[in-house]
């Protein structure tokens, strides 16, 4: 049984068809990756899932039908989203005491994952005092500490530089195969979808649809300099979206 089903969803805003037909799966354990056109609704999409919006189509969890989205899903934006004036520490107890879990006991539950995210001697520091790459990792201990079946992570790293980037999607293979999460990623980047992923649904350009699912075959670990299969498939990828473009003249963003 899939751990996530989406059957079928659409989604207009007014006259704007944004979703035309979407879907998918996600089974329990595994990495999955949404890559598309820029403005084709990959991130509408999150906001059906999480509860937000609200469109039409069947949505599954653990095989009964998705009604209480929040009990699911743990959700991490783009940008960090680290308030300035709390100290990490209390920065990434915050999903917890939103759920009602007093600060003292948040902070027994966060405490132990400082070193193993890399952040070890950093609790009592604010955001500005560290560095992207460290942020992001305060921000996905946030996101996990709420122990919640399901990550969805929205292009996490895209705000980063190439090297910070690149060394943060090996750090997420890492404690991914270390903690086996179940996760669905949005991302742009055709070579952070097939380093970190099992499997590849691939959007149309707005309305969106499914394409093309594609499996990754690449052992695990995964190679950081990047085998020469992996090649093979990032130029696959990259041509169906090229060819997804559209015309000149037609604005989908």
């Amino acid at each position: 049984m899939s751990r996530l089903e989406v059957r079928h969803v659409r989604k207009a805003f007014g006259g704007l068809e944004v979703l035309a037909d979407i879907s998918l799966r996600v089974d329990a354990g595994e990495f999955v990756s949404i890559l598309g056109p820029s403005g084709a609704g990959k991130s509408t999409l999150f906001q059906l899932l999480t509860g937000a919006e609200h469109g039409e189509g069947e949505m599954f969890f653990d095989g009964a039908p998705l009604d209480d989205h929040g009990r699911h899903f743990a959700f991490m934006p783009q940008r960090d989203a680290l308030m300035p004036w709390r100290r990490i520490l209390d920065n990434t107890t915050l999903g917890l005491e939103v759920q009602g879990v007093h600060r003292k006991a948040a902070r027994s539950r966060v405490a132990p994952l400082f070193a193993e995210f890399g952040l070890a001697g950093f609790e009592r520091h604010f955001p500005a005092q560290l560095s992207g790459g460290m942020r992001q990792r305060a921000a996905l201990l946030r996101t996990v500490v709420q122990e919640r079946d399901m990550l969805l992570l929205d292009e996490p790293f895209g705000a980063l530089d190439a090297l910070t980037r690149a060394a943060m999607q090996r750090w997420l293979e890492q404690m991914w195969r270390h903690y086996r999460w179940t996760a669905l990623l949005i991302t742009h980047d055709v070579r952070e979808a097939v380093f970190l992923s099992d499997r590849i649904y691939v959007l149309s350009a707005r309305p969106a649809r499914v394409v093309r699912e594609i499996k990754v075959p690449l052992p695990r670990p995964r190679d950081p300099a990047g085998a020469r299969q992996s090649g093979i498939l990032e130029a696959e990828i990259l041509d169906i979206l090229l060819n997804l473009q559209p015309s000149k003249g037609h604005d989908h963003d």
